[in-house]
């Protein structure tokens, strides 16, 4: 049984320092979950940008590339596994520094929520493969939220233990699972875009095609929340050989992403008309799979959603730990978030909460009861919170290295210029997404079509950082906040926890 070690006891423990280049794009490419975000993704973005989703994703890129340099950038000069949210509190200001980190961390509660109960849903439909519809007197229906959570939350379980038990282990099992999806996903994608009947068009490379700019606007939202998830490379920064083996690993993660993503819409859209693709929505990968291939070879694809969906999981539970792990050592969150577990060398006490807070969130989402209705919910929510603490991220690069505006034009142009540009941006698309919301629905009703529903979820997030904040302030008394400096990785003495 697991005791706490008074922070008066022995030396503390510190996150072991074993990762490389390789680790950190297991991590940002599991985290961003390119297989999921195709198998559930694209008949959400064919809703807005049609069969100018390749399109789309490409211009959705840019902003993304721009705050994958300020990450880069901010990263050289001050590794720290809070990223985000020491870097904005040192260059912005510590209420917005603390936003960030508080919203990474919701949003990625909120992903974690749903994500467990895709992974429930693709068990299920695997179960209905070996011809298993009912358990108990139980329908296991894969598009029911309910049956759907309950399967997950085993899933998010044993995800939560391999991240326990250390970060390093955690990597080989992504590159297994990474290995296997994209295998998969390759050979299908190739198949359909060699045998498929749509005929291809160079309009579908065209973004001026899309049909208006609301909906640009809302597709751009949803592909910055198909590509989220590369930054988790950074929140290993302690845990690397070298801090500049995050960045690279993020970086080479993301344009891998963009890639796949931009090659798999295409190649959907060589099998499958626009309706096609609408209609299917979360079930397009397993769909084309069926539409390419008998069983049991059908089934690979979904096979390999499962995988993606596990590593995602994974993922996810090994940078929201660290974020809160920053967040404790200034004291802007509870000390029980910095505890190390001394012979793993991972901050197993916070997994563990997050982890619970998850499959709570996971518990209350059991009232959407169509599983599309609350991925559809999750992944509007969640894309104008990612839009924001990118914006923040971008922006403190831009103010920290303002004085590159002297060094020359280059300089200038990557340490500033691009940064404060993506910035703008994804805050200009989060504003006018939210005034959308604001004004398209004339009473609350708590569906995904409904605008003070979708814009009601991320305000709550917000003004819930806001509170979590003034208590961080007011009655913590944290640094953080009256000197203006969070505490430096290498300086806090961190409690470990020991085992009996």
């Amino acid at each position: 049984m697991a005791a706490v070690i008074p922070e008066t006891g022995p030396p503390s423990a510190a996150m072991r320092r074993t990762l490389g280049v390789r680790d950190g794009m297991a991590i940002a490419a599991s985290s961003t979950a390119a297989t999921t975000s195709i198998g559930i993704g694209m008949g959400a973005l064919a809703v807005y940008a049609g069969r100018q989703t390749p399109a789309l994703l490409i211009v959705a890129f840019l902003p993304i590339l721009g705050i994958a340099l300020s990450y880069a950038r901010l990263n050289r000069t001050e590794p720290n596994c809070g990223n985000g949210y020491t870097w904005v509190g040192r260059s912005v200001g510590a209420w917005p520094g603390f936003l960030t980190g508080w919203v990474v961390l919701v949003a990625n509660v909120v992903f974690m929520a749903y994500t467990s109960a895709i992974t429930g849903s693709v068990i299920l439909q695997f179960a209905g493969k070996a011809h298993l519809h009912n358990l108990f007197g139980i329908a296991l229906d894969p598009g029911s939220t309910g049956v759907s959570t309950v399967v997950g939350l085993a899933a998010l379980v044993t995800v939560t233990v391999t991240a326990v038990t250390g970060v390093r282990s955690a990597t080989r099992l992504q590159w297994v699972l990474l290995g296997f999806e994209y295998t998969v996903l390759l050979v299908f994608c190739t198949w359909a875009l060699t045998t498929g009947d749509q005929p291809f068009s160079w309009n579908w490379l065209n973004p001026f095609a899309i049909g208006s700019f609301h909906s640009l606007a809302q597709g751009l939202v949803l592909a910055v929340f198909v590509f989220w998830g590369w930054d988790a490379a950074f929140t290993v920064n302690e845990e690397t050989k070298n801090a500049s083996d995050a960045s690279r690993g993020g970086l080479i993660a993301l344009l891998a992403m963009l890639g796949l993503l931009v090659f798999a819409a295409i190649a959907f859209q060589r099998v499958m008309s626009a309706d096609e693709l609408i209609a299917q929505g979360p079930q397009a990968l397993t769909f084309l799979g069926a539409k390419l291939s008998p069983e049991p070879w059908a089934s690979l694809p979904l096979a390999a959603l499962m995988c993606s969906a596990f590593a995602s999981l994974q993922s996810s539970v090994i940078p929201t730990a660290r974020g809160t792990l920053a967040m404790g050592r200034d004291q802007t969150l509870g000390r029980l978030w910095t505890r190390i577990h001394p012979r793993y060398g991972s901050p197993a006490a916070g997994t563990i909460v997050i982890m619970a807070l998850s499959a709570a969130v996971a518990v209350l989402a059991v009232g959407i009861p169509k599983i599309n209705l609350m991925i559809l919910t999750a992944v509007n929510s969640i894309g104008l919170i990612v839009a924001l603490y990118y914006g923040l991220t971008a922006l403190a690069c831009a103010v920290r290295f303002r004085g590159a505006l002297r060094e020359g034009p280059l300089e200038a142009l990557r340490a500033v210029v691009l940064p404060a540009l993506s910035a703008l941006v994804l805050f200009g698309l989060g504003i006018y997404l939210a005034y959308q919301y604001a004004t398209m629905s004339d009473h609350f009703e708590a569906t995904p079509d409904n605008g003070w529903f979708m814009l009601t979820i991320p305000s709550l997030i917000v003004l819930s950082g806001l509170v979590a904040a003034a208590v961080a302030k007011w009655r913590r008394r944290s640094a953080y906040f009256t000197t203006g400096r969070g505490t430096d990785a290498d300086t806090i003495a961190l409690p470990m926890d020991a085992t009996a």
